[in-house]
Formats: structure tokens, sequence, C-alpha cells
């Protein structure tokens, strides 16, 4: 492509969710939107990350149903195998769907994209070697920069061979028998759910005192409980401190005091970090901070005029869900349609490991902490109607309120669930705690029956005192 010039109401750097949600976004509000990225549309959601990730996480719950078909009067003749090309051929069909289905949008809405790498630097210019060879310069009355992140690495356990970061690790097409995630959060441990369900022998290392470190205790429980008898060895308070390779193509961990274990694959699963390494930035006033964070206020703005930040990229929740928002957020302000800033205290959080976990709002530790008087009610799933039918009964829904001066329950602080598809059960303890809804309100409405979720709604009403179950 030969050398060219445009100029545009919106220009975006990068083209994972908050980039390309901003740029369908604005163009359905009538603007003229360009749209820059190197790699693949999606972002590391879209194609290293969320969607692949559950993908996989599927095959294993396939796996799960499969081993336990027997439980419900279905008789199979032996063992299931796993054919982990397939689940890979599978995973890759999905995605392939899903980023066509980006671009079918951002052409149709007349987006135009540019394949390559952007840099902005003075005037809201941006700079794009493209793919090609060839190069662009575009300019913007506005500039979003969605650059995203990638994986964090840690000292001698560079990528390569049998060590692997969530990019490597999704390509996989082959199942390992042994299996070490360097990492206990949400990450490390949706991995090592999947590949325990997959039949692989599986081993966390966590630097800290307990896996999933950010978890209300109840819901953490419940999690280090089923993963014990998934026949998953945890090991935390433990530092690894390198490996050596095998003749088989494996390698030999060694962590904490002299204690060593034997993989197939090493997954690195220690958090991701900003990525403005590409973004130029130079006679601007974006600033980046010490940890490779761009900074910006709660409108998303920079510190360089008319030139917003979004995504991974900045200093908020790691979340595809979260780039949407704060997406949505920077079109209307910068349309001056006084939005209101993203509450990030009150997002909705999930974690897609078996069993599943989600909430909104601060745990029962947190609310005190930020000096709540609480009362709180937790229901098990071990009673719930559809959980048995399912056979799904681990788990719990856990309500934080905030405890009336007469001692009854008021506000709904926090909503936390642990158990069988809670993420697709959150919507009913997000709203409640977005809209400051009172136990009262929120016990006025009727569930189905049976379903997973008259959970959350039996839990609510045991806070107003009266209850018929449990």
């Amino acid at each position: 492509m030969s050398d060219q010039s445009d100029h545009f109401d919106l220009v975006i750097i990068g083209g994972g969710p908050g980039g390309y949600s901003a740029a369908l976004y604005g163009a359905s509000a009538g603007l003229k939107v360009a749209m820059v990225e190197k790699d693949a549309l999606g972002g590391t959601c879209l194609n290293r990350g969320c969607i692949p990730a559950k993908a996989f996480l599927e095959t294993a719950a396939v796996k799960r149903h499969v081993d336990h078909a027997e439980d419900f009067g279905i008789e199979t003749k032996s063992e299931a195998s796993v054919a982990f090309a397939t689940a890979q051929e599978r995973k890759q069909g999905i995605v392939k769907n899903l980023v066509n289905g980006i671009g079918a949008m951002c052409k149709g809405r007349k987006v135009e994209v540019f394949n390559g790498t952007g840099s902005l630097r003075a005037g809201r210019t941006v700079d794009v070697a493209l793919g090609d060879g060839g190069s662009a310069t575009i300019t913007g009355d506005f500039v979003m920069l969605a650059s995203g992140s990638v994986p964090r690495l840690i000292p001698n356990f560079e990528r390569g061979g049998p060590i692997m970061t969530s990019d490597e690790v999704l390509d996989l097409d082959w199942l390992p028998e042994r299996v070490a995630v360097i990492g206990g959060g949400a990450i490390g441990c949706e991995f090592a759910s999947t590949f325990a369900d997959l039949g692989s022998e599986v081993t966390i290392l966590e630097g800290l005192p307990k896996i999933l470190p950010g978890l209300d205790n109840d819901v953490a429980k419940v999690v280090q409980k089923s993963f014990k008898k998934k026949k998953i060895t945890t090991k935390t308070g433990v530092m690894v401190n390198g490996h050596t390779p095998n003749d088989s193509g494996g390698t030999v961990v060694q962590y904490g005091d002299g204690e060593s274990v034997e993989v197939d694959v090493v997954i690195v699963s220690v958090g991701r970090r900003p990525y403005a390494d590409e973004l130029g930035l130079d006679g601007t006033g974006v600033v980046v901070d010490d940890r490779g964070f761009v900074e910006v206020d709660e409108y998303c703005r920079t510190g360089e005029d008319g030139v917003y930040a979004v995504g991974d990229l900045i200093n908020t929740p790691q979340l595809a869900h979260v780039g949407y928002a704060e997406a949505i957020l920077v079109i209307k302000h910068l349309l001056g349609e006084n939005p209101m800033p993203v509450m990030y205290d009150r997002v909705p959080w999930a974690i897609y490991c078996h069993p599943e976990v989600a909430w909104a709002g601060p745990d029962e530790q947190q609310a005190k902490e930020a000096g709540h008087d609480v009362v709180v009610a937790k229901h098990p799933y071990k009673f719930n109607s559809r959980a048995m039918i399912l056979g799904e009964t681990e788990g719990l829904v856990k309500v934080i309120a905030k405890k009336r001066p007469d001692g009854t329950a008021g506000q709904i602080l926090g909503v936390h669930m642990v158990g069988p598809w809670v993420t697709e059960q959150l919507s009913g303890g997000y709203l409640a705690v977005n809209w400051e809804a009172s136990v009262d309100e929120v016990a006025e409405f009727i569930q189905p029956h049976p379903s997973l979720s008259e959970l959350f709604g039996e839990t609510v009403l045991s806070l107003t005192g009266r209850n018929f179950n449990g």
C-alpha cells in the first residue's frame, strides 16, 4: 500500500475489546472512525485470552459430563478419551468466526481499519507502520489508546519449549500428562481446572499464602476444596527458583526450599502488564507511570488534550467488559453527553474455573474495612433442586448488606457466588449492588423455579428475617 494521509473524528490504536467496541459504538453515533490494529481484530481477549480459554474449559466440562454419564442413566462402554487436536481446531473455528464478525461489523459501519502498528505524536497525529511494509499518517479530532496488555514474565522462565504463557498454551494441540501452573490467581486457576478435568496431573505453585487471594474467604474455601477433590496439588507460600529441562521435552521445576516437580508443560500465569511499548508518545502530554500504565482521569482522559486511554493499558480491572464500559464512557464524553464515570468498585467479576466464581461489590471483610456494619447471609447449592438435577451441588451464594440502626438488613453491598454457572447468574446481584437496592426491595422479585438463580432470591429473602427454605 502506498503512503496515505487522512483525518477522522476518532482514531483508535488497538483493536481489542476497548478499541473495537469504541469504534463500533462511535460509528453508530455518527463518528468517522479509524482503527489501527497490528494483529487480528479482537485483541488478547478474543485471540489469546477469554474466548479460547473458555473454549478449552467447555471441552473440559464435556469430558466431566461424559465421565459421570452413568449417574444420569447413560451407559458408556469405556472411559472418554481426549482428542485435544480436535478441541484446538474447534477453538480456532470459534475465534475465526468472531474475528470475522468484528471485521464485518466494522465494514458495515464504515470503520476504516489499518492493519499495522500505530504510534502517537503531537497534534493527535498517528503514524502507522502498515503490515505490508507501507506507511500511513492519520489525524483525529480525538485519539483513543487501547493497545492492551501482554503476559508478565518471571526470571529463569523464558518462553520456549515446555515454558509457556497463556499465549502459547492456548495453541497446544496435544494434552500434557503433567502440568505446573506458576501463579494461583484467576487465570492460573482456570488453566489448572481445565487440565485437571481433562486428566492431566496438575500442580499450582503460588507465592502468596493461598490461591485466589482476592476472593471472599467463604467462596475461596469452596474452590480450594473442589481443587483438592480434582487431585490438583496446591503449593502456596513458595517461590519458584528455576527449572532444568529433561530428555523427554519436559522440565523439572525447582521451588521452595529444595523441592521440585517434573512436568511436561509449565504455564507461567503471574498476571499481565500494560503494553505501551510501541505507542511512541513523543511530544505529547501522555504520561506512563513506573508500572507501565498510561495515567488517566475518571473519564479516561490522558494528559494530552483530546487523547483518551482505555482497557488493560490503564490501571483499572483487566476485564474485557470493563474495556467495553470505558469505551462507551469515552465516546459519550467526547460527544459532550456528560456520562457517569465507571464505578470500578462495583463491576462484575467472573472466574471460569470449575466451580465457577462470580461477584460484584465488596466481600465481607472489605465491607467491614470500609466501615460498614454488615448483615450476611449465605445459602449452599446442595439444597437447590436445579443444582441436584444437574449433579452440580458444590458452592454457595453469599449476600452482604448494610446493617440498619434497628439491626435489620438494608442496602445490598456485595453479592458473591461460587458454583454451577454462577457467571450467568450474577446479573441480578450486580444490578442490586449498582442500584443500591435494599434487601426488602430485591426480596419482592420472583425467581423462576426450579432454577439455580432462585438461590440468590432465597438468600436475599432470608435477610428480611423470614424465609421458606433453609
